[in-house]
């Protein structure tokens, strides 16, 4: 079995790399970052001109048709290039419930207007700290309204729409759990921008006041459908930090190859090689299980619930890994502003809790794997 890409996804990660080095240099991530603005929207444009927004969209619905072993080369590209644009939010999570569960009109409505770069969308799912689970999900869904907190949201102070998993039930079980369609634009919602340790991927408090929803898939089946938009974006966001990892990696070494000190580069001294050893071997181990989460995930397979969590685990440690002994290898230097390694470290850990902390998806691998032998 051949896991590699094929030489037309290979040219298309190239080409998105070309666009992305061109278009998104550090100076374009720090304005983000510094707080000029709250994306970059001329980035954001681009991707869309490109086609890299509507990638896994079929064309029936404004997208490219082409799938999701095209959208894990994007990824991974956005990954490296610290992309400061609603990427993640919009594209797997949005997108993928709109494919999983809307209905034609919703697909209609919505998806070629992301293909388009006409909207942003977001995952509504989050009441505050913890993990996913259906216990977790206060907000109440009555008479075509919806009305509680969510927190953190996703790049939800700018998105247009949110697939919102609210409580339609009171028996304890999953089944309480449905999700539904919300036009931010429309009313009865409130967004306030947060706080937190990356601001080139925004979070926001979204405040619902009896807002206007439609249901999206079935009554009931809200969890059911979260559990497979969360293995489907664990794949996604692990290719992100696949790419976060090799960049990381490569600034090491770059410096490592160029400081002199002591008459000599740093990079001829046995522990800082053992430094950038080690972080070239998480990053490959995370990439081969990436490479399984995307076969996976590109045929549908039976294992992706525990390829996913899989993938999810290793370039989780690989891209926090490898971000800090980036910063160790620059020395002080590396603590600074000046410098970019501090980009590639915020993201790292903060990419870390979305989705789920590692312990939650450690926690997630272990449960299938069980139930798997078990049957």
């Amino acid at each position: 079995m051949n896991f590699d890409f094929s030489d037309d996804q290979k040219q298309m990660r190239d080409a998105a790399r070309k666009f992305l080095t061109e278009q998104c240099p550090p100076k374009a991530v720090r304005e983000v970052l510094d707080g000029k603005a709250v994306y970059d929207k001329a980035l954001w444009k681009g991707l869309a001109e490109m086609g890299f927004l509507g990638v896994a969209i079929p064309e029936e619905f404004g997208g490219a048709g082409a799938g999701h072993l095209e959208l894990c080369v994007i990824a991974e590209e956005m990954g490296r290039a610290n992309a400061p644009v609603p990427f993640s939010s919009t594209v797997y999570l949005a997108a993928e419930a709109l494919l999983l569960a809307g209905s034609d009109a919703q697909k209609q409505k919505w998806l070629p207007k992301i293909a388009s770069g006409g909207a942003i969308g977001t995952l509504a799912l989050f009441e505050g700290k913890g993990n996913p689970s259906p216990n977790a999900i206060k907000l109440q869904a009555s008479g075509g309204t919806l009305s509680g907190v969510k927190k953190p949201v996703p790049d939800g102070a700018i998105a247009d729409f949110a697939v919102v998993a609210a409580r339609t039930g009171s028996s304890g079980r999953d089944s309480d759990i449905s999700l539904f369609l919300v036009d931010l634009k429309a009313g009865g919602v409130e967004a306030k921008a947060l706080t937190n340790l990356d601001p080139t991927r925004g979070q926001a408090e979204l405040t619902f006041k009896n807002a206007k929803a439609e249901p999206l898939g079935a009554t009931g089946e809200g969890w059911s459908i979260l559990t497979q938009v969360l293995d489907r974006a664990a794949v996604l966001l692990a290719f992100e930090q696949v790419g976060g990892s090799d960049r990381a990696l490569e600034m090491g070494r770059d410096y490592a190859l160029d400081r002199i000190a002591f008459g000599r580069p740093i990079g001829s001294f046995q522990a800082v090689k053992h430094i950038l050893a080690d972080m070239y071997v998480s990053a490959t181990l995370a990439r081969s299980n990436c490479y399984y989460g995307a076969w996976a995930l590109s045929t549908n397979a039976s294992e992706l619930p525990e390829a996913a969590a899989a993938a999810r685990i290793s370039a989780t440690q690989a891209f926090q890994h490898c971000s800090k002994n980036n910063i160790q290898v620059h020395g002080g230097m590396g603590f600074t502003w000046e410098f970019d390694c501090h980009m590639y470290y915020r993201r790292a850990n903060a990419t870390a809790l979305t989705l789920g902390s590692l312990s939650y998806w450690e926690d997630q691998l272990i449960d299938r794997m069980r139930k798997k032998n078990a049957a």
